[in-house]
């Protein structure tokens, strides 16, 4: 059975490769921020990575948001002491600000999905102690008739890709949206909350068994707020699941915050 499933991941290693080099003799390579010609298809010009913010420690325990100093052992941000959310540790690869705000939401409504891989390579390196610990991991759903009008979920294609890199399975099916929300774009930390509750995800009972019992690691494009990844948090801690850690590409970083 391993054998089957490293020769699997070899010869989708190696049609991933073929399809790259097919559409970059299509389509010239562009960068994924401003769109200038670039040397490979899923890579950012030199001004472009320059502008972006990784996150790096030291970060609050908690959420992952930075801390402006070293502190003690497991410090946390003001927001975790006084409201500490619902899943166990989470991670983020960058800073969602004016560098990398085009490039996500054009990956997230523009189908700019070839940056998939690369997004995935910068959350495995933030998320790596996590990945290290998760037995699967869960991208956080679109309701079927947004996956209908936009033909993907992005947490999705995180997720698999994710799942290629860490070698931790996947699963697009255990966690559904069964109630259509409106976009939480623009909306106040408050109005997100009321927008996104635990009512509009379900674990279906015949998939339960997979999450009893084990880590999960629930994976989303951006963090505003934290509603949504609070909700699909507390759906799966009732359907069973040991813990759930959380890793996205991006989260809003505020100023805020403080040592613990």
């Amino acid at each position: 059975m391993a054998g089957t499933v490293r020769s699997s991941g070899r010869v989708a290693s190696a049609l991933a490769r073929i399809a790259v080099r097919v559409l970059d003799a299509v389509l010239p390579p562009l960068c994924l921020s401003c769109r200038a010609p670039v040397g490979r298809q899923g890579e950012l010009c030199a001004a472009c990575w320059s502008g972006l913010h990784f996150l790096h420690p030291p970060w609050c325990a908690r959420c992952g948001r930075p801390l402006p100093h070293e502190g003690p052992d497991a410090p946390l941000c003001a927001g975790c002491a006084a409201r500490p959310p619902p899943w166990r540790c989470g991670r983020a690869a960058l800073a969602y600000d004016e560098a990398s705000r085009g490039m996500i939401l054009r990956f997230k409504h523009a189908d700019r999905i070839e940056a998939a891989p690369t997004f995935a390579s910068w959350m495995a390196a933030a998320g790596a102690e996590l990945l290290a610990e998760a037995e699967l991991l869960v991208p956080v759903p679109v309701h079927r008739w947004r996956l209908l009008a936009r033909g993907y979920n992005q947490a999705a294609l995180l997720a698999k890709h994710l799942a290629r890199l860490s070698g931790v399975p996947w699963s697009p099916d255990v966690l559904l949206r069964r109630r259509a929300t409106r976009s939480q774009q623009g909306l106040s930390a408050t109005a997100r909350r009321a927008n996104v509750t635990a009512a509009a995800f379900t674990v279906p009972a015949r998939l339960r068994h997979r999450l009893e019992g084990r880590g999960l690691l629930l994976v989303d494009d951006v963090q505003t707020t934290g509603a949504t990844l609070s909700a699909c948090t507390r759906v799966l801690a009732a359907a069973g699941a040991a813990r759930v850690d959380v890793l996205v590409l991006a989260r809003v970083v505020k100023p805020e915050a403080t040592l613990i």
